[in-house]
């Protein structure tokens, strides 16, 4: 059961080096500190970074669309009562059928922006909902006809021009419906009687600069939601690193450097945390193993070999743990110390021996021994039923107290505390 030489023992102390933002590590930070490095009017996000925006901005976006559309609703129906009211009867009336697209057209637009779907197809419906939202609003005026004509289209000017500003969609969504509302009000100014070419397309070029601009101030409100998008992923992702950094620390600190498993430091803490949990680690057994004659194996054959042995005896140590609640640690030199949680003494004695024997079976070589010319262990076992009657300090003494009575007595073996009582 020798173990090979590049092998690490598998049961040491180990941290959770993953971070609670594990979706933006898995995003390109090069990519982001590129576009944050420069200019702010030229950020675009592109393939995962788009993705991870929109999915992240989606609620927000869904929320603002579908309440939009629902004030829309109730603003028109509201209208439609007024225009009842104080408004002659030819005139209310002309402006029902055209009134009654916009309700049906936006409860779709808000029903298909309830969940995320697919983005083209919400996108293709938000399109076609405000084409027949303006539509709407610009056909009330123009069967109306007279005065009502010219407002209602400047009323569907307002109308798209409020959606573009709180809309956080696509620059080129952005961009159709700014088209279609400047499409409909020179579509319909040219056949507005009351008007000449002239004076529609004027009118057309006045609204188009202002929708432009309009247009621009959205994809401004956009740039600087991704920028701060891609701050906010920056922060997470020196903070991930930090504390990748701070866990890496902690486990150097905790670790044995040569052996790979817990060193003395990480043993006491866990043995107080062991003696805080109180009566749940009842029967807790401790084994100090102590390589023989160690010194002479680095005088003989070099400390390169001693420090090859001391790895090759942590692994056998490890493999011979019942599972992960047991715990091994390098106590110093060439002393370690096994920690048995929840275990009967005799059955911590079998741990004990089965160690022993497999470091002898392994025959690493130890030709200066006085006791094998392989390497042995001698081991010493204290245990209590009970974390009430004793320390970690005592049940350690004892543990050491058994090691030195294994060496008196001729090294290679195991011996128990209560042997010495």
């Amino acid at each position: 059961m020798e173990l090979s030489e590049n092998e690490v023992p598998a049961n040491k102390p180990t941290f959770d080096l993953r971070t609670p933002q594990s979706a933006s590590s898995a995003l390109p930070i090069e990519e982001v500190e590129q576009l944050l490095n420069g200019r702010t009017r030229d950020i675009r996000l592109k393939g995962k970074l788009l993705r991870h925006f929109q999915e992240r901005s989606w609620s927000r976006t869904a929320k603002i669309i579908r309440s939009w559309m629902i004030w829309v609703i109730f603003i028109d129906l509201i209208t439609l009562g007024l225009n009842a009211i104080l408004l002659p009867k030819a005139v209310a009336v002309s402006m029902l059928a055209p009134a009654c697209i916009l309700p049906p057209a936006a409860l779709v637009t808000a029903f298909f922006w309830r969940k995320p779907g697919a983005t083209k197809r919400q996108v293709t419906i938000l399109v076609a909902g405000m084409f027949f939202i303006l539509l709407s609003v610009a056909l009330v005026g123009v069967n109306a006809g007279g005065e009502f004509y010219e407002r209602h289209l400047n009323i569907m000017l307002f109308v798209a021009i409020s959606a573009i500003i709180i809309f956080a969609i696509p620059l080129v969504t952005t961009a159709i419906i700014a088209a279609m509302a400047l499409g409909l009000y020179l579509f319909f100014q040219m056949r507005n009687p009351g008007v000449t070419v002239g004076s529609s397309e004027a009118a057309t070029l006045f609204f188009a600069a202002g929708i432009m601009a309009t247009v621009v101030s959205r994809r401004t409100m956009t740039i600087l939601a991704q920028k701060a998008f891609l701050l906010e992923l920056r922060d997470k992702s020196r903070v991930a690193e930090l504390g990748a950094a701070n866990a890496r620390l902690e486990l150097l600190a905790r670790t044995d450097p040569l052996t790979g498993i817990a060193n003395r430091r990480w043993m006491m803490e866990l043995l107080n945390r062991l003696w805080n949990a109180g009566s749940e680690t009842a029967g807790i057994a401790l084994l100090m193993c102590d390589i023989d004659h160690f010194k002479a194996l680095n005088d003989s054959l070099g400390h390169g070999e001693g420090d090859r042995c001391l790895v090759k005896v942590a692994g056998i140590i490890q493999s011979n743990l019942r599972g992960s609640h047991d715990h091994v640690a390098r106590y110093g030199g060439e002393e370690f110390l096994v920690v048995l949680p929840g275990i009967a003494e005799e059955e911590a004695i079998e741990v004990a021996k089965q160690i022993r024997e497999s470091v002898e079976i392994a025959s690493l070589p130890n030709p200066a021994s006085r006791v094998s010319p392989y390497v042995t262990v001698s081991i010493g076992v204290s245990h209590v039923e009970s974390i009430q009657t004793a320390t970690p300090e005592k049940l350690q003494s004892q543990a050491d107290q058994a090691l030195y009575h294994a060496k008196e007595a001729g090294r290679n073996r195991v011996a128990p505390y209560r042997s010495l009582l």
